[in-house]
């Protein structure tokens, strides 16, 4: 008989120094303190750090804990840590556990290391980590190991962000400002704190540990790099929502066990759309904690899976012809009042307020939106972006039926018919009360309103949501600021000046509302018709974070400089070129090291099978088709020679391109191609040799093994 699982309630966030526990280990006064810091941004003293940083450490070695380290998030696109033990010298031969305010605050580990883009030399090792006070301390498990994880920003010896947090907590601060400006002038003397809220879907595959260990590719690139398509794939449709299998589950439960202990609140668990494919979705929590619960969230299934004799891919393609993985990045933004101002409301103060706060996220897409793109762009998401399975790579916004006709309405400076509602009044015109999920989603829309949110499914399943979420946060926060200073030089006519603002934006961005079928070649053409950008491919979308647009919104509002972003936009195409020559390296490892080895193998046991056979009957008369079989195969293989050879020229025909952007566009036109060609060639000659020579396990092994 089972022994009763506690539930959940009672031993979630147990492993966190969350507010609960903070309540109960720190004096009250310092608690109030501390709240007052994280929340309204006061200095934290080092008097007050000491006794966190007691109580913290006591809470920690009574959870077993030995180690204490900075948890930081690099440009790599990982996490990082050092792990530093809590033992002191206490005088002759003896050690204390001791964890000062000092320590808890800043950190120095080497920076040399991490990628910078060229704001410090490799020789400049100096960096910081810093506390990150809105984000609770948590205890990490792994084997043996019991280690306090300490959230901190990340930055260079003379300041500049080399993290992924950093830009995200000035954003949140920005827009924070700019709304409550408007806000007041809307007559909200209330409202104190305003923060963006996410909930980040995540998408991912597990297959047996056995194929993942036995295949150089996926080992190496996250990716199969070569195979064919299995004869049943998603075509049934039976694996999505399906019965989960027993295997799978119980990997699940004890992914969601270890995150329920983090506090992270995973909510749904169900098979995804491709066999083997799975989603986890959380509930809804301020930005910054969101995104480092979801990097969490990554390795977590990631550790949880190898103890169950599984891998975990996060690549956004890990199967050709196979349903890639995303990262839905769902973003509203929320109130210390408990408001969500994406709700539309039911007065007619909260629809102007829910329009104008629409119009400022419609206008900061459409302006922004080769920006927006950007945030996403990456090797793995090229296979997966536009690939009738993610959004394609033109943004554009889906509004659902109802809110697109009273968009346009507002345009044509008509009054709505579009429902029998109650009507509200905006002084100048007439509106229908908004309601709900009153349309169906819009699967094929990268930024779709879903009633009280935006859902951003661009995001890669392997990619951080930090930029994407920063990167919304700072082009909101600008188009606010401009709705502000519209209606503050038109003087006291409020509900005209509103409604001209917004007639003045819709009409203006119109062209970035679509409520059709993104996957269709008639959106391509009607979308070039309209002037949105399409840049399908990283090394050209990249190219927006490098123009004077990018860089004037992002230091206007202190979010990156100059020099900070331009280190981005050189990080990502350094990674691609990197990615790229990794994959294009192991694809012609594979097919010179195993497969021609393995296919001359089977050629000379088909060869010698004729001979003997034609020798046996007298004749070979009858084995026409088999030496056709014969000849088809080494046909296979000498194109399979000459193509590795042609990649190997391409390969090294990228060394010394610079800059990066020379680098990464060489590889996109020369190096993907030969990788395309080749395996294409390698992909037929899988379907030509016997299963027991093949030197890898096939597709339907991984998708329907595991």
């Amino acid at each position: 008989m089972n022994e009763k699982r506690p539930t959940v309630s009672e031993y979630f966030g147990e492993d966190t120094f969350s507010y609960k526990t903070m309540k109960v280990k720190l004096p009250k006064d310092v608690y109030k303190k501390l709240l007052k810091i994280i929340h309204e941004g006061d200095n934290l003293d080092l008097e007050t750090a000491n006794i966190v940083a007691h109580a913290m450490k006591e809470w920690a070695l009574a959870k077993g804990a030995t180690h204490f380290c900075h948890w930081f998030q690099p440009m790599t696109g990982a996490t990082a840590e050092k792990h530093d033990s809590f033992l002191d010298p206490a005088g002759e031969g003896e050690y204390l556990e001791r964890f000062s305010g000092k320590q808890l605050v800043q950190g120095e580990p080497d920076a040399s290391s991490f990628p910078s883009g060229g704001i410090r030399s490799t020789f400049e090792a100096r960096g910081y980590t810093a506390w990150d006070i809105t984000s609770p301390a948590f205890i990490m498990r792994s084997g043996k190991g019991v280690t306090l994880c300490i959230p901190t920003a990340f930055i260079s010896y003379t300041g500049e962000a080399l993290d992924k947090k950093t830009p995200l907590l000035r954003s949140i601060r920005a827009m924070e400002s700019s709304v409550k400006k408007l806000l007041k002038m809307l007559g909200d003397e209330n409202t104190s704190r305003v923060f963006t809220t996410i909930g980040a879907e995540q998408e991912y595959f597990l297959i047996d540990k056995k194929f993942f260990d036995a295949r150089e590719d996926l080992v190496m690139t996250g990716r199969t790099l070569l195979g064919n398509a299995p004869s049943r794939g998603q075509q049934l449709e039976d694996h999505y929502f399906g019965s989960i299998k027993e295997r799978i589950l119980t990997c699940m439960v004890e992914v969601e066990d270890e995150l329920y202990r983090l506090g992270i609140p995973a909510t749904t668990r169900h098979n995804e759309v491709a066999p083997s494919q799975f989603e986890i979705a959380p509930i809804f929590e301020e930005a910054n904690l969101a995104v480092d619960h979801n990097h969490l969230v990554m390795e977590t299934i990631k550790k949880v899976a190898a103890r169950n004799n599984l891998a975990a891919l996060l690549h956004e393609k890990p199967f050709a012809n196979v349903n890639g993985s995303g990262k839905h990045l769902n973003w509203s933004i929320g109130t210390d009042t408990g408001f969500n101002l994406l709700n539309p409301g039911d007065t007619p103060h909260d629809n102007i307020q829910f329009l104008l706060i629409l119009a400022a996220v419609i206008r900061g897409v459409y302006k922004n939106s080769d920006i927006l793109r950007a945030t996403v762009a990456s090797a793995g998401n090229d296979h997966r972006l536009g690939a009738n399975e993610a959004p394609p790579a033109i943004i554009s916004i889906f509004l659902g039926e109802q809110l697109q006709a009273i968009v346009e309405s507002i345009k044509d400076g008509k009054i709505t018919s579009t429902s029998d509602k109650a009507f509200i009044d905006l002084g100048v015109s007439s509106l229908p009360k908004l309601s709900k999920d009153n349309t169906d989603r819009n699967r094929t829309s990268p930024f779709a309103f879903t009633g009280n949110k935006f859902e951003f499914r661009a995001v890669g399943s392997s990619q951080s949501t930090s930029f994407s979420a920063t990167t919304l946060n700072t082009i909101f926060a600008e188009s606010v600021d401009y709705i502000t200073g519209k209606l503050e030089s038109a003087g006291k006519d409020f509900n005209t000046a509103a409604f001209g603002i917004l007639k003045e934006i819709f009409a203006e961005c119109l062209p970035v509302l679509f409520v059709g079928d993104g996957y269709s070649e008639e959106w391509h053409k009607e979308a070039a018709k309209r002037g949105l950008p399409n840049t399908p491919s990283t090394p050209e979308a990249l190219k927006a974070l490098a123009q004077d647009k990018a860089i004037k919104i992002f230091e206007k509002y202190k979010v990156l400089s100059k020099i900070e972003l331009l280190s981005r936009y050189n990080i990502k195409l350094e990674r691609y070129s990197k990615q790229i020559l990794i994959e294009a390296n192991s694809l012609y490892n594979i097919a010179t090291g195993k497969v021609i080895p393995s296919a001359v193998e089977y050629q000379d046991v088909m060869a010698t099978s004729l001979l003997s056979t034609a020798d046996a009957l007298g004749s070979d008369s009858v084995l026409a088709p088999q030496k056709k079989l014969l000849s088809e195969l080494s046909e296979n293989i000498s194109a399979i020679i000459e193509k590795s050879a042609v990649l190997k020229k391409a390969i090294h025909g990228a060394h010394g391109v610079s800059p990066e952007q020379a680098e990464a566009d060489y590889l996109l036109n020369n190096v993907k191609p030969a990788m395309t060609d080749l395996r294409d060639l390698l992909d037929s000659l899988e379907t030509k040799m016997a299963d027991d020579i093949w030197p890898f396990s096939k597709y339907w092994e991984m998708l329907f093994l595991s």
